[in-house]
């Protein structure tokens, strides 16, 4: 237990977080590593199984703390019909807050709503807007399938988390180990302060002025639905293909919730 600047204490490691806390506290046995390898195995083989019909997606991120009503709420409400008209599969994940508001508003608009959900002791329950969810024990796994599937990242207002999925997104891009899919950070007066903080490490070197090029910085929904149109849509050529079928032996079915989609072709 460790004191807050406010005198209260505060408990580091929730309760809730054992198993991933326990992964991480260092070496094992060998028959405990091989446990712990093999159910961070399961976590994925459940979330590719569970996740491979979803067609590609826009994933959105953002706070669990803003309420209907709110401001941000309701932007993320309009982005996700928006992206859902686009043709995409909305994924967030699948709590609260930001990530309500983006299921919300592919299922208002007919479109297909999914959630990755992170096992949490408070906060985070699969919001009920969601067509399927995936729910996840370890956040590096979850952080993994929030990228495979998608073609594009919203990051609205939020708090570490938030952070943490936006600067690992630009990283991945910055280092080529993965292409370049279009990033949208949302909202120029709650991120002010970050957006001069990045303009600080360009005047540092630590990063190159071409390096704030890699995501669209903007308030308006028509800029952030253009910038996916054409660096997702026309940069990656997506378009309308024949849906794979499930195969019932793997547990496998497609998410229902469609009203158009983008396919990429998979070869099975």
């Amino acid at each position: 237990m460790e004191n807050n600047q406010n005198g209260r204490q505060k408990e580091f490691t929730p309760v809730g977080s054992k198993k991933e806390a326990f992964f991480l506290e260092g070496p094992k046995p060998r028959t405990t590593e091989t446990v712990l390898l093999m159910q961070i195995v399961r976590e994925f083989i459940k979330g590719f199984r569970k996740l491979h019909f979803v067609g590609p997606c826009i994933t959105v991120f953002g706070s669990a703390r803003f309420k209907e009503g709110t401001e941000y709420y309701e932007m993320a409400r309009r982005i996700g019909g928006e992206m859902v008209n686009l043709g995409f599969t909305i994924m967030t994940g699948g709590g609260p807050g930001i990530m309500e508001a983006a299921n919300r508003g592919a299922k208002e608009a007919g479109g297909r709503s999914i959630g990755c959900n992170i096992v949490l002791p408070r906060e985070q329950k699969p919001n009920p807007y969601l067509d399927s969810w995936v729910d996840i024990d370890f956040f590096f796994v979850r952080k993994v399938l929030l990228s495979k599937y998608s073609y594009g990242f919203i990051v609205m207002p939020g708090g570490y988390g938030t952070m943490d999925e936006f600067f690992e997104a630009i990283t991945l891009i910055q280092t080529g180990k993965i292409l370049k899919f279009p990033v949208v950070l949302v909202g120029t007066q709650f991120h002010k302060k970050l957006y001069e903080y990045m303009q600080g490490l360009v005047e540092a070197k630590t990063i190159d002025a071409a390096d704030l090029d890699l995501f669209l910085f903007t308030d308006s929904v028509e800029e952030a639905v253009k910038h996916i149109e054409q660096y997702a849509i026309l940069g990656f050529g997506l378009k309308k293909m024949r849906k794979v079928k499930p195969l019932g032996i793997f547990g496998e079915r497609r998410p229902k919730g469609l009203k158009k989609d983008l396919e990429k072709k998979v070869e099975d």
